[in-house]
């Protein structure tokens, strides 16, 4: 899936790059969703980082992730100030993500009433004006 598949009326953030979450970004730009496995133990990682948080190991290593999960919780903000408050309706999700992790994203493409928990979602990219792409997801 390449950065520029879909699009929302969504504010695009800058993206916070560090030395862990490099590897995660550059990986959107090329349409791949990413994830961190431990190597010590059976955790798989969503946010970037450099320690297991479960064992604090250090031997972690980057995989290719599906991309698909489900709905977990869900809000949908209706109104408030500034660039949000402007995009409103839209909603706020937890995704399970099929490898496990929980990931706070956008759910898009869709009329935000439509959003239902254990909805099965597929991370879709949106591009920032800086190069990496931010993970949403859409009905699947």
């Amino acid at each position: 899936m390449t950065a520029d598949e879909h699009v929302s009326e969504l504010p695009r953030p800058t993206v916070p790059l560090n030395e862990d979450s490099q590897p995660f970004w550059d990986a959107t730009t090329e349409g791949r969703f990413t994830l961190q496995r431990c190597g010590s133990c059976p955790t798989v990682i969503w946010w970037s980082r450099a320690v297991c948080p479960e064992c604090m190991s250090f031997d972690l290593e980057r995989f290719d992730a599906a991309g698909t999960g489900t709905i977990y919780s869900f809000s949908v903000p209706r109104g408030g100030g500034g660039r949000w408050g402007r995009a409103a309706p839209y909603v706020v999700a937890y995704v399970e993500l099929s490898e496990g992790p929980r990931v706070m994203t956008n759910i898009v493409g869709c009329d935000p009433d439509s959003v239902a928990i254990g909805m099965a979602v597929r991370v879709v990219w949106e591009p920032t004006a800086d190069g990496p792409a931010i993970p949403r997801f859409t009905p699947a």
